[in-house]
């Protein structure tokens, strides 16, 4: 089309120099004269049907209200000049950072949670004709997919196996980019990462949960401590018994038990008291 639009171009240029130079010597020929005039306005009619388009752009063809098809490849191109012109559409990747929501989660305590998606436009169609303004439909419907997500785990996790906002970002990223999807599928929007950037307890309750995690923090280390001293007690008093070192009473090997469980347990180091005399006295 670039060719023939300049072999147009040089056939108007032609008829107009040719008419005006035989008027000029002669009588004016007024048909070859509009003959070049109508082909020259054809001829910039034509061109303007020219366009270039960049790497992961698109371009959506509409004639009169009706869609005829979507160019993506990139480079010089020719359509109809009747085509609509405004209709461009980025294929590149964008990103969305929702604001700081306040909601709640699974246990009704108050958090605040952000994300970041990446999405690009899969369907131009959808993306132009289906909604609005796809970008604003993205930032929307971003905004309640977190929420909603947000609402569906618990912040900490407190039973075995249970899915967390806090422990579980994997799990709570791939739900996210699921939720998202279903959402944006209408806009012919693809959605190629979602993932919570900022997760906290809201200012009102953090002080409070703050001390619930250091209390949780230390009955689990007591917890484990006590696993460890009742193991090397069982484990003493077994050897004692297998090598015949001593044989203690049940009275004597409680206080046994007891001490050495004082020791093992204790935060603070231990003074002892030796005995000099007897195992009984």
């Amino acid at each position: 089309m670039l060719a023939i639009n300049f072999l147009l171009c040089l056939a108007a240029i032609w008829l107009l120099y040719g008419s005006i130079r035989q008027g000029v010597l002669g009588s004016f020929p007024m048909g070859r004269f509009l003959s070049g005039t109508l082909l020259a306005a054809f001829a910039a009619l034509m061109c303007s049907g020219h366009f270039a388009l960049e790497p992961n752009q698109a371009r959506v063809l509409i004639l009169f209200g009706a869609y005829h098809g979507t160019v993506k490849q990139s480079g010089f191109h020719w359509a109809n000049p009747f085509y609509s012109r405004g209709t461009r559409v980025s294929l590149r990747a964008h990103n969305t950072s929702t604001e700081k929501l306040k909601v709640n989660d699974k246990r009704g305590n108050p958090i605040e949670i952000a994300a970041v998606v990446v999405w690009r436009v899969a369907d131009t169609a959808r993306a132009v004709f289906d909604v609005e303004d796809y970008h604003q439909y993205v930032d929307v419907q971003s905004e309640a997919a977190v929420r909603q997500m947000a609402s569906a785990y618990p912040y900490d996790q407190t039973e075995e196996g249970e899915v967390a906002l806090r422990s579980h970002t994997a799990e709570v990223a791939a739900h996210l980019q699921e939720e998202l999807q279903r959402r944006l599928a209408i806009a012919g929007v693809e959605v190629l990462e979602a993932r919570i950037t900022h997760l906290a307890y809201a200012p009102e309750i953090a002080q409070a949960m703050l001390r619930r995690q250091q209390a949780e923090a230390v009955i689990a280390a007591r917890q484990k401590i006590v696993q460890g001293a009742v193991s090397m007690v069982e484990m003493a008093l077994t050897d004692l018994a297998s090598r015949n070192v001593v044989a203690l009473d049940d009275e004597r090997r409680a206080a046994m038990v007891s001490n050495l469980l004082v020791v093992l347990c204790g935060e603070t180091g231990v003074t002892p008291v030796v005995n000099t005399g007897t195992l009984y006295t």
